[in-house]
């Protein structure tokens, strides 16, 4: 196995993490599960279901409007509740009330692997770069790159996510190695590394965001201009070749419960887009300043309404407090020797406390200001391009600027930690994704 050291990033240690020998909780069944179509970028829904149909888990909910074959389907069987839409009637939700029957679509397996793979559903589970969307039918990517762990704070490994369809990870290989004509390369945590016939198998060193399938690409074979790769994760292969063994694709997943406000962090076996509202079920701990339930982690994730819904990539729940002090002396601007700061902006980095679980809160704590070119990006960032002057680059829509700094090989996920270092509070995420939909739009 080939080893890859990375020294830039940070592990950001928050409390409320899950106990490595906590044991998996009972599997919760959810009466209603809900497909949020935002969770699938670069794929304009067009609806194959009216309110009050009937349909069977892995059937179509919606296609996509400039390629039909790739389509997003119903993660249980039952009937079509509601498809609540927002402004300029754009589809916000899909709300399928479960019947517990368990009847599932059957795969066409004689038919090519490429049509099989689009029939699944499990196509828009996977990325491609450039521009971070669901990959376009009809071109072969250079390489695949699949990152069997996750570096992002709280996470769970994916290992124990994907516990009961590591078997199937081999033929999930053995599926992506026919669409492709370059290498399926795998990226294992230290520790953790496994053989794969077919696969190029890397072990990573080094903190988050080590896990992000674009960060090992970046540091295996970069994207080029011209260049198009995909990306994945351990438990979207498995469950690919599951898929391909079976007939049948597994709807059913593990979810991370974790947090400073959760009473009892632990993991849950729930379906694909359950309910939060069954999976929090009374374990949050009441704040004063309120609590902020995240979907995913706290660098990445989006916040969620308690009666929400598990969104995409389905396997992480973090609740945190909107505000831990209130009525903190100072405030932003407290000297408390219990502060925390990534930087050696506090007495606590004198006792190391910048490397163990810390109270966090979800207040900025601070305002948007100026960029000031002080190499935080870069140290946050393990990829061989200049953060800040590509950042400039995308405010400015400078295209020429924008190929020659990377933007092809960047996504919004593998700035997350930077804009969670960066003391100008720029919104980095929003600015690299606005950036590609713009350049893709451009270069369409």
């Amino acid at each position: 196995m080939a080893t890859i050291k990375l020294h830039k990033g940070f592990d950001l240690k928050l409390k409320g993490s899950v106990a490595t020998d906590a044991p998996l909780q009972d599997r919760v069944d959810s009466k209603m599960c809900a497909i949020i179509p935002d969770d699938f970028h670069g794929v304009t829904p067009r609806l194959d279901v009216k309110e009050g149909a009937t349909v069977k888990a892995g059937d179509p909910l919606y296609h996509d409007k400039e390629y039909p074959a790739v389509r997003v389907t119903s993660p249980v069987s039952g009937t079509v509740k509601e498809i609540k839409r927002g402004e300029r009637r754009k589809i916000e939700s899909i709300v399928i009330e479960c019947d517990g029957e368990d009847k599932h679509h059957e795969l066409d397996l004689k038919a090519p692997v490429l049509d099989t793979l689009l029939e699944s559903g499990l196509w828009v589970m996977m990325r491609q770069r450039p521009y971070d969307v669901v990959p376009v039918p009809g071109i072969r990517p250079r390489d695949i790159f699949v990152t069997a762990f996750d570096s992002a704070p709280l996470a769970p490994s994916l290992i124990m996510v994907a516990e009961k369809q590591l078997s199937y990870a081999g033929k999930g290989v053995e599926v992506l190695s026919k669409l492709t004509d370059g290498a399926v390369h795998v990226c294992f945590a230290p520790g953790q590394e496994m053989e794969l016939k077919g696969a190029q198998c890397h072990t990573v060193h080094g903190p988050h965001p080590a896990g992000n399938a674009g960060i090992q690409a970046a540091n295996i074979a970069p994207v080029n201009k011209g260049d198009v790769v995909w990306t994945l994760d351990l438990v979207t292969l498995c469950r690919i070749g599951e898929a391909f063994s079976t007939g049948k694709v597994s709807y059913t997943t593990r979810v991370a419960v974790t947090g400073q406000s959760v009473e009892h962090p632990q993991v849950v076996e729930a379906t694909m887009g359950c309910g939060l509202a069954d999976l929090l079920n009374g374990n949050i701990v009441p704040n004063e300043g309120g609590n902020r339930i995240i979907n995913g982690n706290v660098l990445t994730g989006t916040k969620a309404e308690e009666n929400g819904w598990l969104r995409a990539p389905y396997r992480h729940i973090t609740v945190i407090p909107e505000i831990s002090k209130k009525d903190e002396f100072m405030g932003w601007a407290s000297l408390n020797p219990n502060r925390y700061s990534i930087y050696r902006l506090f007495t606590t980095w004198l006792a190391g406390k910048r490397h163990k679980e810390c109270d966090m809160d979800a207040r900025i704590k601070g305002g948007e200001r100026a960029i000031v070119c002080l190499d935080e990006y870069d140290k946050m960032l393990p990829m061989d391009i200049y953060a800040e002057f590509l950042i400039k680059a995308i405010i400015s829509f400078d295209i020429d600027k924008m190929e020659q700094l990377g933007i092809y090989e960047v996504a919004p996920e593998d700035f997350a930690l930077a804009e969670y270092a960066d003391t100008s509070k720029i919104e980095l995420q929003r600015i690299v994704r606005e950036g590609l939909d713009r350049m893709r739009a451009e270069m369409s």
